[in-house]
């Protein structure tokens, strides 16, 4: 069996400034990590690689420093790490960015690709998804559980007051949620190991890429502006009756012409 696991190198957001004038992010001096939710997805093809046996490669489209996040994750047990970068690339929107990933992915041949839900500087969710219809293949989003159950996929798929369990038969696209598992740490064995290993690099041209999909003219979003999230004041905590805190707060609303 043959897992890929999508994985972004994402700026570290308890750091992240924006350009008050551009309102783009300032990446300059920023610690960059796994993105979260990817993390989660790498532990599961590893977990089935560990029940069931399976080759995981990993692969980020990214500038050349994206490749200390597939080292990581080969510290973690992945097989083989794959980096997609060409200047080709850069200004990609989710489109562009899934059009050249499950170009990539089809080279790999897989039967089971996990993906993080969501990257934690963008937070749309699109990019697994899309890669699923750019592939024509089933897709699972929002996982907590998955086994393999003969030759089938038994997924339990999260909502917001449940759960769906599906039966699926591969190939299928997951993407993962933090509530699939707890990702395990390095192996200090494989850190020893991940710098005598390649790093697969493949170009546009390695994927016969489309160049009217890919980059800034692939791209048919562009981002307007972002913003971080504004700093709260302090609250108060008022020690009384309910029925007094319910006069204060009808009060400090009524100061305010809320009511």
């Amino acid at each position: 069996m043959k897992i890929v696991v999508c994985i972004k190198q994402v700026p570290d957001t308890t750091e992240v400034r924006i350009d008050p004038v551009k309102g783009t992010l300032i990446r300059d001096g920023v610690r960059s990590i796994m993105n979260p939710e990817d993390k989660n997805a790498l532990e599961g093809a590893l977990s089935l690689k560990d029940t069931n046996g399976a080759h995981v490669t990993v692969i980020t489209m990214g500038p050349p420093q994206a490749e200390a996040v597939l080292r990581e994750a080969m510290a973690m047990g992945a097989d083989e790490g794959v980096l997609i970068s060409d200047r080709a690339f850069a200004g990609a929107d989710t489109l562009a960015t899934s059009y050249v990933l499950a170009e990539a992915i089809r080279k790999l041949e897989a039967d089971i690709v996990f993906a993080g839900r969501q990257a934690i500087d963008g937070d749309t969710a699109q990019v697994g998804p899309e890669i699923a219809e750019h592939l024509d293949m089933p897709q699972i989003t929002y996982v907590e559980d998955v086994k393999i159950e003969g030759e089938e996929l038994k997924v339990q798929r999260s909502w917001e007051d449940g759960y769906d369990i599906i039966r699926v038969k591969t190939p299928v696209l997951l993407t993962a949620i933090k509530e699939l598992n707890f990702p395990r740490y390095m192996n200090v064995k494989n850190i020893f190991q991940i710098f005598s290993k390649d790093i697969i690099k493949w170009n546009a041209d390695d994927l016969n890429c489309d160049r009217a999909k890919v980059g800034l003219k692939g791209s048919p979003t562009k981002v307007k502006r972002s913003s971080t999230k504004e700093t709260k004041g302090q609250g108060e905590i008022i020690n009384v009756s309910p029925k007094e805190a319910a006069e204060i707060a009808v009060n400090r609303l009524k100061e305010k012409h809320y009511i």
